[in-house]
């Protein structure tokens, strides 16, 4: 049914449940799924791009190390994967990344909602994602 699964992660340890997700789905996609693992690198405002350049590279270096890493882990699982990153703001990045890629399926780590103020879960990265993002999403805990 997915044929393209786009997985953002931001290398926390919430990242673990949609990282397992994503090899059970495609691992077991007839006919070939990809999953696309997609950091992206928070943009600074206000800034022009080359007085940070030193500290994006720095960043960049840190992130491709810890992508490959998740790479291998899907590799050894036998699920086609890539890995893309990105700089920019992350919910506008995420969703174009998504749309521009034909991604039939996101996968989002998600925190759990305080019963108490359910309210307070709907500016985080995945509400804001799932709300616009135009294929499924699948929020997991």
């Amino acid at each position: 049914m997915f044929r393209k699964i786009l997985v953002p992660v931001d290398f926390t340890d919430k990242n673990e449940a949609a990282l397992r997700t994503a090899i059970e789905i495609a691992g077991r996609a007839v006919g070939g799924c990809e999953v696309t693992l997609l950091h992206v690198i928070e943009a600074i405002e206000h800034l022009e791009p080359g007085e940070m350049a030193d500290f994006y590279r720095s960043l960049e270096t840190r992130a491709t190390a810890r992508l490959f890493t998740l790479h291998d882990r899907f590799k050894e699982a036998g699920v086609a994967v890539r890995q893309e990153l990105l700089i920019g703001k992350r919910a506008e990045t995420i969703v174009r990344y998504a749309e521009d890629n034909d991604a039939d399926l996101v996968i989002l780590s998600s925190h759990k909602v305080d019963r108490d103020h359910p309210a307070l879960g709907l500016g985080t990265l995945s509400y804001r994602i799932a709300i616009v993002v135009r294929c499924p999403v699948l929020l997991v805990k």
